[in-house]
């Protein structure tokens, strides 16, 4: 049989690179400093929904990305992987969302998106780290939802058996389509690049940087549909304008306190309650533990 797979995938800082400019003074996230990526578990996703394309002959994987329009990059990594196409959900409106206004969005581009059999995407993001959105998308769309899925075995007769890791062993579940699967980074890895992908999609490009190109380039994406990636805004996909952005987001950043680890010195302690506690205390209070 065959599947219209929608992965969900992030474009993300890299944390590894976090400075003193990485927040703004409104607690949010100042992309513009840090270097993007593909968010790691979103990769791990990625390669499930390809094995599955394979497994499925005639089946679609389609990206689905909210986020600024050079979020378009990502959707390019993953055709050079083996998707089909993707979808930048982009918009001012949409700026400063939490989980809630996130899974909100995404889930009335999956309405918009319309027929899909499974929806795939990475546990969580590494600038958040809350595990929230895949399953926040899962309840909005009114279908089942499975996490920590480690490989899907199984898709067939309207189900998909799925392995899951979790913190105490491992457990196979069967859940009914369409559903919203949720990848560990425990799962395998994603390929890599395909030599004849990328030559045949590295000139992909969405609806903002199509603009930019010159005439000759934009005449080749006109002759060729499939290296135009889509743009679409929150009025596009019906999305109410209090449930977006900042507006839509109940939770509220109130402090930022970047702390840097620094060797400065050693010290000794004798073996005594008291100097123990009192290091403790002090290793808490600095933020080295707790």
């Amino acid at each position: 049989m065959s599947l219209n797979i929608i992965v969900l995938a992030k474009q993300v800082p890299d944390t590894r690179n976090v400075g003193k400019d990485a927040m703004k003074e409104d607690g949010t996230i100042n992309r513009a400093a840090l270097p993007a990526i593909f968010n790691p578990e979103d990769l791990n996703a990625l390669e499930q929904a390809l094995r599955l394309k394979e497994a499925n002959p005639g089946s679609t994987v389609t990206l689905l990305t909210m986020g600024l329009p050079r979020a378009a990059e990502v959707i390019r990594e993953a055709m050079f992987r083996g998707a089909d196409g993707g979808i930048v959900l982009t918009d001012r409106t949409l700026g400063g969302a939490d989980t809630l206004a996130t899974s909100y969005s995404l889930a009335q581009a999956v309405k918009k998106f319309g027929n899909y059999d499974i929806i795939l995407g990475g546990r969580q993001a590494i600038d958040g780290d809350t595990a929230q959105v895949g399953p926040q998308i899962a309840e909005k769309l009114g279908i089942p939802q499975v996490t920590y899925a480690e490989e899907i075995i199984d898709l067939k007769d309207g189900f998909v058996t799925v392995k899951r890791r979790l913190e105490n062993g491992i457990e196979t579940v069967k859940a009914p389509l369409p559903c919203v699967v949720t990848v560990n980074g425990s799962a395998a890895e994603c390929r890599p690049r395909n030599a004849m992908l990328l030559q045949k999609y590295k000139y992909a490009a969405s609806t903002s940087e199509k603009a930019k190109l010159s005439e000759e380039m934009q005449a080749l994406l006109d002759k060729r549909p499939y290296l135009n990636i889509a743009e679409w805004s929150a009025a596009f996909v019906e999305a109410d304008p209090e449930q977006i952005g900042l507006a839509g987001s109940p939770t509220k950043v109130k402090a930022i306190e970047n702390v840097v680890f620094t060797a400065k010195e050693s010290r000794c302690i004798d073996n005594n309650d008291e100097q123990i506690e009192e290091l403790i205390k002090e290793l808490i209070t600095n933020h080295t533990i707790g």
